[in-house]
């Protein structure tokens, strides 16, 4: 699944399109193409792995699911797997095989938009609480929520708790304070690392945990566990990350 990092090299590439009026519109969705041809893109927003493309009345809300895709000007992707391609003056905007949704601009002020973890708002303290609030919750479960940790996904979740020495079943009432200050901050820092290293096209290379065999600390082989409701697979080293 495309994590928040991954999304927001997406926008930089779309960002050409904001001002410029809708063409025309194909693809396989169904949806009132109407809406938005000759309609003008106005801004783009982003919220943890949703992209909303805003226009004056209603937003076009792209969400690329386990194995969605996009293409910028060229379509090299079979049409059946095109939900929806925007044309531009300047250019094309295609997505395949995603959840594509017009909705109307006032569901854009129900959105916390302080919890994406790669926001200029991104709001810490707000974040905390939510975990303060769910002391039963395993850590791996706090990280792969959307509405504490918009953006994250499953590798940020298995580097980080690598980062920060913690497993994945741990309750969040047991884990130390310390602790939860430590996956506040690396849950932000590891995103912009992640985002870094995928613009260098390096990614995998710096990977610790995430579908690894062994410990790059003790050398010990990874825990490899389905974990937590959302049934994500999580990499851990038994000897170097505790379980509070």
């Amino acid at each position: 699944m495309p994590e928040g990092p991954t999304i927001v090299l997406m926008k930089e590439k779309l960002s050409k399109f904001v001002g410029q009026k809708v063409i025309s519109v194909e693809g396989t969705v169904k949806i009132d193409y109407k809406l938005i041809t000759n309609k003008k893109l106005n801004e783009i927003r982003l919220f943890g792995k949703q992209a909303y493309l805003i226009f004056d009345k209603v937003s076009v809300r792209i969400h690329l699911l386990m194995f969605g895709s996009y293409e910028i000007h060229e379509q090299t992707k079979p049409y059946r797997n095109l939900r929806i391609g925007l044309t531009f003056k300047n250019g094309k905007a295609l997505f395949f095989s995603c959840s594509v949704k017009i909705l109307p601009n006032e569901i854009l002020k129900t959105i916390d938009w302080e919890a994406d973890v790669m926001s200029d708002i991104w709001n810490p303290r707000k974040a905390k609480a939510k975990l303060k609030e769910n002391p039963e919750m395993m850590v791996c479960d706090a990280l792969m929520d959307q509405n504490i940790f918009s953006g994250v996904g499953n590798i940020i979740k298995n580097e980080t708790l690598f980062r920060i020495g913690v497993q994945p079943e741990s309750r969040l009432g047991t884990m130390p304070k310390d602790k939860i200050n430590d996956l506040l901050s690396e849950a932000r820092n590891y995103s912009f690392d992640f985002l870094k290293w995928k613009r260098e096209n390096t990614l995998k290379k710096h990977w610790k945990a995430h579908q690894k065999k062994n410990c790059p600390l003790c050398g010990k082989p990874l825990a490899r566990k389905i974990t937590g409701k959302y049934k994500w697979r999580s990499f851990y080293c038994e000897t170097d990350q505790n379980f509070f």
